[in-house]
């Protein structure tokens, strides 16, 4: 927007305490490279736009602001002499974007001595060489450094999570070894006890009747019900009683394992039926190595699933096969990272996921809101002291969908609430955190997604809430 453009009066612009300490012919050039303009009430530049001026108030009262999600969120309001905003990164050059970094209006009729971009930065470097190399070393070492911590953070949240990761691993793979060891024995009991079943005065029919209640019993194992470790206790009393009466030796050793495959006495009334009392104590000894080596496999299936599943948790995490930018489902990307970190949040805290599955998909860059929900994940275990209830829920909000994370730990005092999102401020002791995982979080969702980040917070009830747009275009910035 452009104002009425007034005579520029040296005198004037040298009351404004950004320029009291020049001297008369370098206010006389200021005069001559800028200009006084009036604006009225309305915008005079906008978030975004190249930065092609410097603005100093003389008068008036200006308004800043910022977007966050869909919304202009004003950040601040003043009517105070001299204020200035604009290009004030000028002078770096073509170094970095030279973008009005936020939006200005007045509410008021308002004069502004303003500077084009290009004068502002070679009066810099002429009047002032040793200050702009100080500022060119402060901005460039700050971004450094940030870059250099924030990378440190991630590879602080990577090896958490391959420690983690390894441990969920190493859990089903030493079962299913474990497994596969016992399977092994008991299928070469089974060859031997089936040897000695073949080598006995039993006829084919009884064989036969034999073979048909192995297949049976396989059968059964696959849908045994889940019993209560009373009814279990019940169940292998009676068991054990029938093999006794039966003259079947070491009952007490098989009634868990038929009851745990779902079998009972009235199986046990089938086989010895169908095989007679001469064959029952071996084929009931023969059925026990079946039903074991069942369980045995069933439970090889679970473990590699589990491995599996882990995997696949991990890839979807990483999202190494994926488009860097897509349209995800937000709860799949929630879950791949509550896997991730379940070694992290133990037993001692409670998961509870309130999801609204009707929720679109959002463009997003799904690793690094993974990174997001690791971040919050952490500070909610952290706040909780490792004791509690986490509760994740989605929501929409008009055209933004809401990922929140719930807490029960201690909260957010209210005198750091306003600066927890600065980069390097820390709660946690010297040596657990950097201070930059909730600033990384706050500009992956607010300057790549166009979101926003905020935090409501009681003790026993702190809530960080992410708010994704569902259409917005994103923004190309490295959120390091």
């Amino acid at each position: 927007m452009s104002g009425v453009v007034l005579p520029c009066d040296p005198a004037e612009i040298g009351s404004l305490f950004l320029f009291e300490k020049l001297a008369p012919e370098q206010l006389g050039r200021l005069c001559a490279a800028g200009r006084v303009e009036k604006f009225e009430p309305g915008p005079v530049y906008g978030e975004g736009e190249p930065a092609t001026c410097f603005y100093v108030m003389i008068e008036g009262t200006v308004v800043l602001s910022r977007r966050v999600g869909g919304d202009d969120v004003e950040v601040n309001r003043t009517s105070q002499r001299g204020v200035y905003s604009g290009s004030m990164q000028a002078f770096l050059g073509d170094r970095v974007p030279q973008v009005y970094a936020g939006s200005m209006r007045v509410t008021e009729p308002s004069r502004f001595f303003v500077m084009p971009a290009e004068a502002f930065s070679v009066m810099m470097q002429d009047w002032f060489p040793m200050a702009v190399h100080l500022l060119e070393g402060m901005f460039f070492g700050s971004r450094n450094t940030q870059r250099t911590v924030a990378q440190r953070e991630r590879l602080l949240a990577l090896g958490s999570l391959s420690a983690g990761l390894t441990h969920e691993l190493n859990n089903p793979a030493a079962a299913a070894v474990r497994a596969t060891a016992s399977l092994r024995e008991r299928v070469a009991k089974m060859r031997h006890k089936l040897a000695i079943i073949a080598s006995g005065p039993y006829d084919r029919e009884a064989l036969t009747r034999l073979i048909e209640i192995q297949e049976r019993t396989a059968e059964r194992v696959g849908k045994a019900p889940a019993l209560s470790p009373l009814e279990a206790s019940d169940r292998e009393d009676v068991v054990a009683d029938w093999l006794d009466e039966h003259g079947v030796a070491g009952g007490w050793q098989l009634a868990p394992t038929f009851v745990q495959a779902g079998l009972d006495t009235d199986w046990l009334e089938q086989v010895a039926g169908a095989v007679g009392e001469e064959i029952l104590p071996g084929a009931v000894g023969w059925l026990n190595y079946t039903v074991e080596t069942e369980l045995l496999m069933s439970e090889i299936e679970d473990s590699t699933t589990r491995i599996s599943h882990l995997v696949d948790a991990a890839k979807q995490y990483s999202q190494l096969d994926r488009a860097p930018f897509r349209d995800v489902d937000v709860h799949e990307l929630l879950d791949s990272t509550l896997l991730m970190l379940s070694g992290k949040l133990g037993k001692q805290i409670t998961v509870v996921k309130e999801y609204d599955r009707t929720l679109p998909e959002v463009p997003a860059y799904p690793a690094e809101l993974n990174q997001v929900w690791t971040n919050l994940i952490d500070n909610a275990v952290h706040a909780m002291g490792g004791e509690g209830t986490l509760t994740i829920r989605t929501a929409r909000e008009g055209e933004q969908l809401l990922v929140e994370f719930r807490d029960t730990g201690s909260g957010v005092p209210a005198d750091i609430r306003d600066r927890i999102f600065d980069p390097f401020f820390t709660t946690k002791p010297v040596g657990e955190g950097t201070g930059l995982g909730l600033d990384i979080s706050w500009r992956i969702v607010v300057n790549k997604h166009h979101g926003s980040l905020q935090v409501e917070s009681v003790p026993g009830d702190t809530r960080f809430q992410v708010l994704l747009p569902l259409t917005a275009p994103l923004p190309e910035e490295d959120p390091s």
